[in-house]
């Protein structure tokens, strides 16, 4: 911020442009002076050249022995400092002329004796400090404790901010040397209070930060600027190290609730993960329309919580709530807002692939392995269609009495079909009643594979909506037990997909058994990462101890399969963003066999600090990528995608790290060049930046296999859901340069689904509300399929391509839908566009810029932000994300 100008204080002072001369050494002598002035004097004007006299002859009184005389001289000393206003860049006219003097000055003070004059002289000489001290003698704050306890403002900004930075250092000083700091804390009280009342917010927070006592700052915000104070506080937290982070976090949640912004303030107990705080906002109020959108804002982040007495007392509000809490109305928003842009037509896997586009050869090769290909269709009809309920492949009605849905399943060959049928689930995805009753025929399929497939499916369409009677737990849990591992493995997936986050204790009862007795070891991986993703964040000691066990007992060959490297993602995720609470079980993995312990240490880490842009663990990665391996080790892949996950925590790092990544592709051994494409797509999952595409495009016809199949699949994770027009005609190349290709061209097939992912009404990002709020459950989703895709070849080609279903974690309406109070759909004018930062700005600069106005509901691309174009309501929450309820606004009187 530049320093403003004042009327009554020295406003550019500090800042003086580098052209200023720099402070000349207290003049002692003042015989080898003289002919240098005589010089300078001739470039003065007549006015100055008076002022300058009058000046000098006020510093020879103020030495008068006389008292009356030396406070006059000095008064006026006083007001001609507080009086002259100066330009941006020069030092101001009083404080230039009086620099000869300051050495003087300060001589003569020493010989003062103690009494107001002194304090008064005190004051001056701090003003003159401001341009005249050496740098690191904090001579302004030094005269300032001596002298007068008067007003500081008075002085002028630059003179507080000067202030305010020397106390920053002499607090360091202090606490080095455990020097009392009560006389400090009264001068910061007096700073801070004069940021809050000239708009000058930043500055306040940062000295309470200095001088570690951000309390201070509740009692000194008001009802016009607590907004500015606590975005800045919670926009820089993100760069904070930790625990001031968390502590800026409760300051701005206690701020915000004493002015009752309590949907603000129910993002942050969101952020910091804390039900109490939860709890607290909802107390916070009576009003039941505002609790149903916390509500909406809670079933969006995923968090799964019972709505009890203390919430709402009454028992029809307390249903209500929980009702939207658990998510059931998700399914009817999302529709409501295909049917308004006109979509809901089902599209078949040709109308993606658009193969009348291509030209050559690309058209004729489709009898490379029928069955993959129709296994890639599956899977491209299921994302396309994901939530519609209809598509032409599974649900279409057909003459034969047999029904299409059959025909396709048989299409496919053995673990093809449990695809098959699961994509059912994903095409009623949220609507759990229509898709529970489509499912429900082929769990008495005599196929095993069809059966597993189904109980997949069962777990998808409950995926993010939950119900009271746990149909899925229902129908699911007498399957876990069976013999056949592909039937416990989709059942145990099924659950894991279902229950994600809910830290059922149930499911921890079921699958701790199973990863205690189990033999398989495909059945145990299932277990521990639905284990994973039903406890995700929530650092359960138990569950960490019995994958610990699984992972200590697996034999030299087992260690060399390569799904055994889901089982440190398992271990990861339960520790999800929980930073330090991870050091124990990684203490632990130090004594694994030395095959999987560096693998191990490095997911542990990444998963353990993902979103919170820690840098110094990013720089702990780039230093494991740096090194040079000899035996075959692995670890280097999930370090590289850890320093994705930890960056992506905000736009500077996520640039940053993507920088970072373009080295590791130049100098990186192969297993590291294999993983960067991963972490590219991690960092801009449904965010299709052009400079990450073009690298990705580069990088998806590299001469190495598993580099071009990992490029391919994250064009389509950076395009998910936006059907971006140029990635897709890029697939559409890739698609006829592969056609020999039968894996290639299968990633390039998923790849085309994800773009069109819902029609393009969905996204895969992990964050929401303004990019603030990161999803534990979205981000294990991605997490998991990523790490099965650094082994393409052997798990999502081999025949665990049904763990690219758990991308279903992450899929989210990207919509805007306003409610009325009755929480029925209500079209009110919007203007989109993209968010602008105004962290810090002065006045009240625009949140978006370059919108368009469109009627509700509508689409939010990546970066963008909506706000309301009308008068006529209220939206119960600042951020307009998903479904809001609006009120009419009491003060709007049509025209």
């Amino acid at each position: 911020m530049p320093p403003r100008e004042d009327s009554n204080g020295a406003g550019g002072a500090s800042s003086a442009s580098p052209s200023e001369p720099a402070p000349p050494p207290p003049p002692q002598p003042a015989k080898a002076k003289g002919k240098k002035e005589e010089k300078k004097d001739d470039d003065l004007s007549e006015e100055d050249q008076a002022f300058k006299e009058k000046l000098e002859l006020y510093v020879v009184r103020a030495q008068d022995p006389d008292p009356g005389v030396q406070k006059f001289a000095l008064e006026s000393m006083r007001k001609e400092i507080r009086s002259a206003t100066s330009s941006m860049t020069s030092v101001p006219k009083p404080l230039k002329f009086l620099r000869p003097h300051y050495g003087t000055l300060k001589a003569y003070f020493e010989t003062m004796p103690d009494s107001d004059l002194k304090k008064y002289m005190a004051d001056i000489l701090s003003v003159l400090a401001l341009t005249m001290s050496v740098e690191g003698e904090r001579e302004s704050l030094k005269y300032r404790m001596m002298g007068s306890e008067g007003d500081i403002g008075s002085w002028g900004h630059e003179y507080v901010r000067n202030l305010a930075g020397e106390i920053a250092q002499e607090f360091q000083k202090r606490q080095y040397d455990d020097m009392p700091i009560d006389s400090l804390m009264e001068l910061v009280q007096q700073i801070v209070s004069f940021h809050m009342k000239h708009n000058a917010e930043p500055e306040a927070v940062d000295l309470l930060m200095e001088v570690e006592d951000l309390d201070l700052l509740v009692e000194h915000v008001d009802a016009t600027n607590y907004k500015r104070a606590c975005l800045y506080l919670t926009s820089s937290s993100k760069y904070l190290p930790s625990p001031d982070d968390m502590l800026a976090l409760e300051i701005a949640f206690t701020i915000y609730l004493k002015f009752g912004d309590l949907a603000s303030a129910l993002r942050i107990a969101l952020l910091l993960d804390n039900k109490q705080y939860v709890k607290q906002v909802y107390a916070a109020t009576d009003d039941l329309l505002l609790k149903k959108q916390f509500s909406y804002i809670i079933a969006r982040h995923g968090l799964s919580m019972e709505i009890d007495d203390e919430i709402a007392a009454d028992v029809n509000d307390k249903e209500a709530l929980q009702e939207i809490v658990y998510n059931t109305k998700l399914s009817e928003g999302y529709l409501t807002l295909a049917r308004d842009i006109e979509v809901m037509e089902p599209k078949s896997p040709e109308d993606i692939y658009k193969v009348h586009l291509i030209d050559g050869r690309g058209a004729t090769s489709s009898s490379l392995d029928s069955a993959r290909q129709n296994l890639a269709a599956t899977f491209v009809n299921a994302f396309v269609n994901a939530g519609f309920g209809q598509d032409k492949l599974m649900t279409a009605p057909s003459d034969s009495s047999g029904g299409a849905s059959g025909n396709w399943l048989f299409k496919n060959k053995e673990h093809g079909k449990a695809s098959a049928a699961a994509s059912l689930g994903m095409i009623h995805l949220w609507d759990s009643d229509s898709g529970l009753a489509q499912l429900d025929k082929y769990l008495h399929s005599n196929d095993t594979h069809v059966v597993a497939g189904a109980l997949l499916g069962i777990g998808i369409v409950s995926c993010g909506v939950k119900n009271d009677c746990d149909p899925a737990l229902a129908l699911i849990s007498e399957y876990i037990s069976k013999e056949d591992s592909i039937i416990r493995i989709g059942a145990i997936l099924g659950l894991g997909i279902a229950y994600a986050g809910s830290q059922k204790d149930e499911l921890r009862a079921h699958l701790s058994t199973i990863l205690a007795d189990s033999r398989t070891l495909e059945v145990l991986v299932f277990s521990a990462i639905s284990l994973g993703l039903v406890f995700v964040g929530s650092c359960n000691e138990e569950i960490a101890q019995s994958i610990i066990f699984v992972l200590m007992d697996r034999s030299e060959a087992e260690l060399a399969e390569p799904i055994i490297r889901l089982l440190p993602v398992a271990l990861g995720l339960l520790y999800l963003g929980k930073q330090e609470s991870v050091e124990a079980t990684a203490e632990v993995s130090k004594t694994f066999d030395e095959k999987i312990r560096k693998y191990c240490d490095v997911t542990l880490m990444s998963l353990a600090y993902a979103g919170t842009g820690n840098v110094l663990k990013v720089q702990k990665l780039l230093g494991i990528c740096s090194e040079h391996l000899e035996k075959g080790e692995t670890h280097q892949g999930p370090a590289v995608l850890g320093i994705a996950l930890i960056a992506m925590a905000e736009e500077l790092g996520a640039e940053m790290a993507v920088r970072s990544l373009e080295r590791l592709l130049q100098y990186g051994e192969q297993n590291i060049r294999r993983a960067v494409p991963l972490a590219l797509g991690l960092l801009c999952v449904s965010n299709p930046k052009v400079n990450v595409m073009d690298t990705l495009s580069r990088l998806s016809h590299d001469a190495d296999a598993e580099v071009s199949m990992a490029a391919i699949m994250s064009l389509g994770l950076i395009g998910a859901g936006t059907n971006n027009a140029r990635i897709a005609g890029m697939l559409r190349n890739l698609s006829s340069y592969y056609y020999k290709e039968a894996g290639h061209l299968f990633c390039v097939r998923i790849a085309q689904g994800l773009v069109h992912l819902g029609k393009g009404l969905l996204t895969l990002s992990p964050y929401h509300s303004d990019r603030f709020l990161l999803s534990p459950m979205a981000l294990a989703g991605l997490v998991t399929v990523l790490h099965a895709c650094l082994d393409m070849k052997s798990i999502i080609l081999g025949k665990y391509h049904y763990m690219l279903y758990t991308l279903v974690l992450a899929m989210q309406p990207r919509m805007l839908l306003t409610v009325d109070e009755d929480l029925k759909p209500l079209p009110v004018p919007v203007r989109v566009g993209q968010a602008v930062d105004v962290v810090g700005q002065a006045g009240r600069p625009k949140t978006i810029t370059g919108f368009q106005t469109h009627s509700t509901p509508v689409l939010l691309a990546a970066g963008e932000r909506a706000e309301l174009a009308t008068e006529k309501y209220i939206p119960l929450t600042p951020f307009l994300e998903g479904f809001v309820i609006l009120k009419k606004n009491p003060e709007y009187h049509e025209e």
